[in-house]
């Protein structure tokens, strides 16, 4: 069976990581447009390599939970496309091979500069120089506002190809991820939304399970044999 899921940052909050956007607009008590944004960067690099090895070393410190491993499990027996929103890595330490991270990966750099990309350190500085150009250029490999996701193509395309579409712990707000569910019912898919409260998009899909994603998705997963 061919699968798409998208995951949000519902699924990574149950291993302790804060959500993205907070109801006050904040993200760990920054404005986001001070740490998520390219302006932000450029005004003050050094807040925003601060800010993201935080989140860098949190992340690290979280543990997969049973959602993480599910999906894992899934991709073995399913022809699976595992889209995420999220910069951690839960997903892999939780046994996923492969995984679309289209917003980027707190694990990676990025030179602002020259466009290569490698595995970070875990502490970045604004001083480190590109280790393919060497310009100090070294940047968080995670898209910002303003910025366009990765691997849209291959994602459009799994979408379009899925018997079914799930989004998990996702609050349907944030475009392009938010017309996922449309593209993949116009092309047939069963879309299904698994998920703590319902979404801002919560009538686009077929049906709804609301509960904490450690408890539906291993669930959920189970039902699909």
């Amino acid at each position: 069976m061919r699968i798409t899921v998208l995951t949000g940052a519902g699924i990574s909050a149950e291993s302790g990581l804060a959500t993205f956007r907070a109801s006050d607009g904040l993200w760990e008590n920054h404005h986001i447009e001070d740490v998520a944004t390219p302006e932000g960067f450029a005004r003050d690099p050094e807040l925003v390599q601060r800010f993201y090895n935080e989140r860098r070393a949190k992340a690290a410190a979280a543990k997969p939970n049973p959602a993480h491993e599910a999906l894992a499990w899934l991709a073995r027996e399913h022809d699976l496309t595992l889209v995420t929103q999220n910069v951690d890595d839960l997903h892999e330490r939780g046994g996923s091979a492969q995984v679309i991270h289209m917003h980027g990966s707190l694990v990676r750099a990025l030179c602002a500069a020259c466009g290569q990309r490698w595995d970070a350190p875990m502490v970045m500085n604004v001083t480190d120089p590109c280790p393919f150009c060497g310009k100090q250029a070294t940047r968080p490999d995670i898209v910002w506002f303003g910025e366009m996701p990765y691997f849209m193509e291959q994602i459009w395309e799994a979408l379009e190809q899925a018997e079914i579409f799930a989004a998990i712990g996702t609050s349907g707000n944030v475009y392009p991820a938010a017309g996922f569910v449309q593209h993949a019912a116009r092309s047939g898919a069963e879309c299904i939304e698994l998920n703590l409260d319902a979404s801002a998009n919560a009538h686009d899909f077929d049906r709804r399970i609301l509960g904490p994603a450690s408890q539906t998705v291993p669930e959920w997963v189970a039902s699909l044999g």
